[in-house]
């Protein structure tokens, strides 16, 4: 029994994302989960106590935001010894990778573009939260001097996250090819010249 509600929270958290990729964050609601999930919508407020929360523990799952080791593909401790500039290079790539893998993620990016929401807010907070951690893992050794050097990284992330909201409906940004491999090889080459050029 325990198993089986188990089963069917990872079911409706993972319906979130399959109704997101479906029909974006305005066609998100209840029936809509409910209907990717396969289930009644009563056990949304059964197990979750209603979307808001649903959202949130989606935002707490790998669906919505990729694990620190899926972006870094490596130990901590390895990254960490590397010089400060390699140590953004990895963050900014492997994030990059993992988003492009993530269409409902972007969805949400997307959304929350345009409009703001509790339920866009609280998807918000979470990624800021692993945002801090991997500055509290990574760059606890950061001063003032590298202010900047972190600042960059922010602003690298924004853009690129602009690139993949525009992939969605466009082709081309800027001259790159954002429906090809060989343009978003120009993105990860131009994210590792920025982060070695000061």
């Amino acid at each position: 029994m325990a198993r089986d509600k188990e089963l069917t929270r990872q079911r409706l958290i993972e319906a979130v994302g399959t109704a997101l990729s479906e029909q974006g964050f305005q066609g998100l609601g209840v029936n809509a989960v409910a209907r990717a999930a396969g289930v009644d919508k009563v056990l949304i407020y059964r197990y979750f106590g209603g979307l808001p929360e649903l959202l949130e523990a989606y935002g707490e799952s790998q669906g919505f935001w990729p694990s620190r080791e899926e972006v870094l593909g490596r130990e901590v401790a390895v990254v960490k010894a590397l010089p400060k500039a390699e140590r953004v290079e990895a963050v900014l790539l492997g994030l990059l990778d993992a988003l492009r893998h993530r269409p409902q993620t972007i969805e949400v990016l997307a959304w929350e573009a345009v409009q703001q929401s509790p339920l866009t807010q609280r998807l918000a907070e979470r990624r800021e939260a692993w945002s801090r951690q991997i500055l509290a893992e990574l760059f606890d050794d950061a001063g003032p001097e590298d202010r900047s050097l972190l600042t960059l990284a922010s602003l690298l992330v924004a853009g690129f996250q602009y690139l993949l909201i525009r992939a969605r409906r466009g082709t081309v940004y800027g001259g790159i090819a954002l429906d090809s491999e060989v343009g978003w090889a120009e993105v990860r080459d131009a994210i590792r010249r920025a982060c070695h050029a000061g």
